[in-house]
Order: C-alpha cells, then structure tokens, then sequence
C-alpha cells in the first residue's frame, strides 16, 4: 500500500496545528483558573536566547501553510505576526487550518518531486516535493509544537503526552 503526498501531509498538518491549539487552549484554562494573565505564557521562553512561546506558535503555521501554498503553486497567505494572546494564536492556526483544507488530494497527490525553493535573505534552498515535507516541514512543525508544549509544560500548565499527540 502507498500513501500518498495529499495523506502524507495535509491530514498530517491539520492534526498537528490542532493539537497545537489544544495545548494553547488548556494554557489559556490554566491561566483563568490560577488567576494569571495569559499573556505571559505568550512571552515565555524556555531560555533568554530562545524565541517566545508566540513565535514558536507563529512559525508552526508559517511553515505549515508556506509548505502547501509552495507545492501547489499558490501565494502564501500573509499573516502579521501581531498575536498578542492565546486566543490570538488559537485564531492564527485556525486560519491556517482553514487555508490548508481549502486543497485537495488531486492537487496535491503527483507532487513529490516537485522542485521547491526557499529564499531566506540572500539564501537559497532546493528541495523535491517530498524532501521539503520529510526534512523540512514536518520537523518543523514538530519542534515548534515541542518547543510550546515545553514550554507551557514548564509553565505549570498540566499537559500530557496525550494532548500532543491528540487524536492520530
């Protein structure tokens, strides 16, 4: 059995924007019940050098509608990174979500060696269809939502591994 590239990423995607968004949703819970203002789980680092909780989250749907918007050849919607709370974030990934699953199989099934490119400044990277979802995106997407849940987790916000994974 082969799985496709519409299966191998855009279920995938969703999925794990909306565990993301879960995990903001019990951060945002744990800050009304403990009487804490939420924009400091937004602020929150796990280390000075590191990038706040909200750029984390910021960069998970930059990578993940930038992967879809590539491989089908649209524009990449832009989003100001201006969230200043939780439900600012949870609002980001839903118009991420929304944007991805406005794409269907037959537009993106036949993509895997696609030619993608990258620029970042003056920088440029090439990758295969497949390669960019495989090395690029999913990992990307991995470690922000890691790096947020270590976060929140560090922050006292009862999580578990459950609420990462959330429904496979």
């Amino acid at each position: 059995m082969n799985i496709s590239m519409y299966q191998a990423s855009v279920p995938r995607l969703i999925n794990g924007l909306t565990n993301l968004s879960h995990l903001l949703g019990k951060a945002q819970a744990h800050a009304e019940a403990k009487k804490i203002d939420p924009v400091v789980f937004t602020n929150m680092r796990l280390y000075p050098d590191m990038l706040p909780l909200s750029r984390q989250v910021q960069i998970a749907c930059d990578v993940s509608k930038g992967f879809v918007a590539r491989l089908v050849g649209v524009e990449i919607p832009t989003h100001e990174d201006t969230e200043k709370d939780l439900k600012d974030l949870q609002a980001r990934i839903a118009k991420t979500i929304a944007f991805i699953e406005t794409f269907t199989p037959a537009q993106i099934d036949g993509t895997e060696d696609k030619d993608i490119v990258v620029k970042r400044g003056d920088k440029e990277t090439h990758y295969k269809g497949m390669q960019f979802l495989l090395g690029h995106c999913l990992p990307n997407l991995y470690f922000h939502t890691t790096t947020t849940y270590s976060m929140l987790r560090s922050g006292g916000v009862e999580i578990g591994k459950s609420d990462y994974l959330g429904k496979i």
